[in-house]
């Protein structure tokens, strides 16, 4: 199972939702485009967070320098990030792949992050509550709708809003696999917790 992992914007929680899933899946993880801090990646803090021996953490297939869009960065890198050079690494475990802010980020001039996900992929996308979060929420599933690519479920980030998250799964019939809550701090302690609520509803897509 090829999971896509997007949110809808930036900040939203990708990265620790990415970290649980990959734990409760034993999984390997991926993010094909890194934009900045490289010292200190989205792949560097995954390893952090994982407590299983299992999961091997694939190369960027793009690392760009500047924490910015990624069509920028490489600009400013003097590349051209071209999709032909993304491939899915091959593995014959789970892969998780975390995308880049949400799904219409650009990555040049003609492609978004919404045409790094492949057919087979399942889309998970990562929501969290602020003034305008359920728009955001329902316009990136019709987008991914739209482009008739699987949305496999919902997770919740942050303090929970009962009304937005109703209204959400009610509009969308998109599965809720967990909620994720606004924690002081994330350790691996916490994430192999959140693993073992997520992990049946994983499964199960």
């Amino acid at each position: 199972m090829k999971l896509f992992i997007t949110g809808i914007g930036t900040d939203v929680g990708k990265t620790v939702a990415s970290a649980i899933i990959t734990e409760a899946l034993e999984a390997d993880y991926w993010k094909p485009i890194q934009a900045g801090d490289l010292d200190d990646s989205d792949s560097h803090k995954i390893k952090l967070l994982l407590s299983n021996n299992k999961t091997v953490i694939h190369a960027n297939a793009y690392a760009l320098q500047t924490p910015a869009s990624p069509h920028y960065a490489a600009v400013l890198d003097k590349i051209t990030i071209d999709l032909s050079n993304i491939t899915s690494p091959e593995t014959k475990n789970h892969l998780v792949i975390e995308g880049a802010g949400g799904v219409l980020v650009p990555l040049n001039d003609t492609d978004c992050v919404v045409d790094l996900i492949q057919p087979d992929y399942k889309v998970i996308v990562v929501s969290r509550h602020y003034l305008g979060s359920i728009n955001h929420t329902l316009m990136t599933i019709e987008c991914l709708k739209n482009r008739n690519l699987l949305v496999a479920g919902i997770v919740f980030s942050g303090n929970k809003n009962k009304a937005t998250e109703s209204i959400i799964l009610n509009k969308t019939g998109i599965k809720c696999i967990g909620r994720i809550d606004q924690e002081p701090y994330f350790d691996a302690n916490a994430i192999k917790e959140y693993a073992d609520l997520f992990r049946d509803n994983l499964l199960s897509l």
